[in-house]
């Protein structure tokens, strides 16, 4: 019956280590998500300065009739630039939006699965008879064992005293040596 208890508190012991962990894994998810929404937003405020700061045609047609020199078109971003960076910022966004997607889906699927197993736990009233029932059942056990058990005395020694000679040789000179072994 003792190591029924045993057992279950070592069960309990382990599933509170599970929701321990859960919360753990839980609190790292949540802090993934929120480190993801920081990034979308300092990308969509990238993107933004980058839509204002984006060389326009009108303004390239402008220097061109003010005649500027190739050192100041050189410092302007061409539209094909533009497009590309553009579309990998976009395809960057897109991925962050996918990976936010998925750690919220694994959040809730965490959060379900804590819920089922905090569903599933006995309550401690519930532990109060059962607890009974194991002890009458443990006692019973005993005295089944008691009167089953053989009455014999034997002699079960842990051990033998005995000091034991070993026999060595030194190492410089090679003479053999009588040496008790220790312990």
């Amino acid at each position: 019956d003792e190591e029924l208890l045993r057992r279950i508190q070592a069960t309990i012991v382990q599933v509170q280590g599970d929701y321990e962990k859960l919360s753990s894994v839980t609190g790292n998810l949540l802090d993934d998500r929120h480190q993801n929404q920081k990034d979308i937003e300092a990308l969509f405020q990238s993107l933004e300065r980058l839509e204002k700061e984006k060389a326009d045609k009108e303004d390239l047609v402008l220097g061109i009739d003010v005649k500027a020199d190739k050192s100041a078109l050189a410092g302007k971003v061409s539209r094909t630039q533009f497009d590309a960076s553009m579309e990998r910022l976009n395809e960057m966004i897109q991925e962050m939006l996918s990976r936010v997607t998925g750690q919220e889906q694994g959040w809730h699927q965490v959060q379900r699965q804590l819920s089922e197993e905090m569903g599933s736990k006995l309550d401690r009233l519930e532990l109060g008879p059962f607890r009974k029932q194991l002890e009458e059942h443990w006692k019973s056990i005993l005295e089944q064992l008691k009167e089953k058990a053989p009455q014999t005395e034997a002699d079960d020694a842990a051990g033998i005293k005995k000091q034991l000679l070993a026999h060595f040789h030194c190492m410089s000179c090679d003479r053999p040596l009588s040496m008790l072994v220790p312990g």
